[in-house]
């Protein structure tokens, strides 16, 4: 007996129906009225959990899917996703097509904030052949980029104005500035904190019914069992990875600093129940942990007229044990400070101060290890993250939320601004509208104000005017250029090793940074080629011909992957800048 589709049980229908691809679905419902009607809203609420992964919280899609299906008009949502993945993906053809309003054509994307992200990440991890598949994903990463840091810079505005971010969020802030195509986005980081939080209430069953005290041992105990917090092994203490939350939560190792260590437990902690925050103590942030209203940290009630419940101390970094406070009072006579400050220091630290704390810990770490010199392999994590995606999200904290008097504040804005701009004209120069947009507003001074709206009208108008072509294949360039775009080599002098990305006939870099770099000692001086290169800690530096030496081979994974991530206009000059910052922070 033949049995037609449409006289199969609904349910059956529904599950082949789940394996069409969403533009089949108006055909198919021209067939009948039967198709017309069948689960629809099921229909669309599929393709909406399993198409698309990112969503911009305006959706508010995650308490969506926990209503009843028939409350959302699931197709409407779906078919708002389509177009803003078909308009993102025009713009990035057009951002490939045209080197004009690319800044424009950028903006135009990340207006569509998170819901943009899953159509650029299929172009940034796009696979096969195709002709313009390393510019693609270049700036794929750059615009994906600008998504991340928009929305980073979003929550320390808030900070700024004085509303309410939660810890975790203050922080994953900093890892949207290296975050490219990975996972640890707010979301993710939040799922993470969620799930070690429910695997403590799963260990342990008693945990709820723990005094304040021995919830709080007990969190710190977890913690160290799992290397959740601290650094283990042969890591540096001042490794750049040890300050993103992000990262050491999902690294293998969990390396973390003091800081980025007290900052998982009291996110943890506050899930649990514990009502934990960072303390800002001098050079090593602790955790400080209050009771409940009306009870004391062993669980008893407070006393009718009795003092104030003393507080407890936790150092996750170090162990698992309670902190003496005593021992804490010593150290902070013994660096004498009055005991006026003793109260201020031993309680908890607001996060705008934390998220300061954090960004004077990058900047410390990207001094101390600012390129591979020596010979030697790397560690899996040496380009990730990258320095100068970290430098530039700690000066955009400092930028947005310094420290002291308002005069001071001016002063350090003013100082942390030429840093911004000169990583803005170099790298990121599709920023231009936040800096418009949150640092404009900030500058006070007229000179300088009308000097940075200057910049901003003269990037954004080269950004309409089109590009000068500029003929690379002449009988001057064969003679003086020996080395490709492509080729990898390794530095005679400081032993890395990279990939060029572009040349000059001759040293077109300023004569102040051509003394700065000794340029004149080298045996052709800057009458010689110069290669843009790519190196694989994810620095874009500024070579001497005479200094490479190239390595006959093919170009690595990793540095591949970087290539594709970095790719820049060959007639660009970049180079790092890090080294101009000389401030020496505490460590946390």
């Amino acid at each position: 007996m033949t049995v037609t589709l449409s006289e199969l049980p609904t349910e059956v229908i529904y599950q082949i129906l789940l394996h069409l691809p969403p533009s089949s679905v108006p055909n198919l419902q021209q067939v009948s009225t039967q198709f017309n009607e069948l689960s629809q809203p099921l229909l669309w609420r599929h393709y909406c959990s399993t198409l698309y992964h990112y969503w911009s919280t305006e959706h508010d899609v995650e308490q969506k899917f926990n209503e009843p299906v028939a409350k959302v008009d699931w197709k409407k949502l779906f078919a708002e996703r389509h177009e803003i993945n078909r308009l993102t993906s025009r713009e990035i053809d057009s951002i490939l097509a045209s080197q004009v309003g690319r800044i424009e054509k950028t903006e135009k994307i990340v207006a569509h904030g998170y819901d943009a992200k899953d159509t650029l990440l299929r172009h940034l991890n796009l696979d096969g052949d195709a002709e313009d598949i390393l510019a693609r994903r270049f700036y794929s990463d750059a615009v994906l980029g600008s998504v991340h840091r928009t929305m980073a810079i979003e929550e320390w505005v808030k900070l700024k104005d004085g509303q309410a971010v939660p810890l975790e969020r203050a922080l994953a802030a900093f890892d949207l500035f290296v975050l490219h195509g990975r996972k640890g986005d707010f979301d993710e980081i939040s799922a993470l904190l969620d799930q070690i939080a429910e695997q403590v209430r799963a260990e342990d069953a008693d945990f709820t019914d723990r005094s304040p005290r021995r919830k709080a041992i007990a969190l710190a105990e977890y913690l160290n069992r799992l290397n959740l917090t601290g650094i283990q092994g042969d890591a540096h203490y001042h490794d750049l990875q040890n300050n993103f939350i992000g990262i050491a939560l999902q690294d293998n190792d969990h390396p973390s600093l003091p800081l980025t260590s007290v900052a998982i437990y009291c996110c943890i902690a506050k899930r649990l129940g514990i009502d934990a925050h960072p303390c800002g103590f001098p050079f090593h942030v602790l955790a400080i942990v209050k009771p409940p209203p009306g009870l004391t940290m062993d669980g008893y009630d407070v006393q009718p007229g009795a003092e104030s419940p003393t507080p407890m101390y936790m150092d996750p970094f170090r162990s698992s044990e309670e902190t003496d406070p005593n021992d804490l009072k010593a150290q902070l006579q013994s660096l004498g400070i009055p005991l006026s400050h003793h109260l201020e220091l031993l309680d908890a630290s607001p996060t705008d101060e934390i998220v300061r704390r954090s960004a004077k810990n990058i900047i410390t770490s990207v001094q101390t290890f600012p390129r591979h010199n020596g010979p030697g392999p790397r560690s899996a994590t040496s380009s990730f993250p990258d320095h100068e995606g970290a430098f530039y999200a700690a000066l955009w904290a400092l930028m947005l939320l310094p420290d002291g008097s308002h005069y001071s504040a001016g002063m350090q804005r003013a100082r942390y601004l030429n840093f911004i701009l000169e990583r803005l004209e170099k790298q990121t120069v599709m920023d231009v509208g936040l800096i418009e947009k949150h640092i404009l507003p900030l500058i006070e001074d007229p000179t300088q104000y009308g000097g940075l709206l200057d910049n901003i009208r003269v990037m954004r108008s080269g950004d309409r005017m089109p590009k000068q072509i500029k003929a690379r294949n002449t009988r001057d360039t064969r003679e003086k250029v020996k080395y490709k775009v492509g080729q990898v080599f390794h530095h005679k002098r400081y032993h890395y090793q990279a990939v060029i990305t572009g040349w000059d006939v001759e040293c077109a870099a300023t004569s102040d940074w051509m003394d700065h770099m000794g340029i004149h000692t080298l045996s052709k001086g800057q009458h010689q080629s110069f290669y843009h290169v790519l190196v694989d800690d994810r620095s874009v530096r500024y070579v001497a011909e005479e200094n490479i030496a190239i390595v006959q081979q093919e170009v690595g994974p990793e540095l591949m992957a970087l290539a594709g991530q970095h790719f820049k206009r060959f007639d660009e000059a970049s180079r790092t800048f890090v080294s101009n910052i000389k401030d020496e922070y505490p460590d946390d």
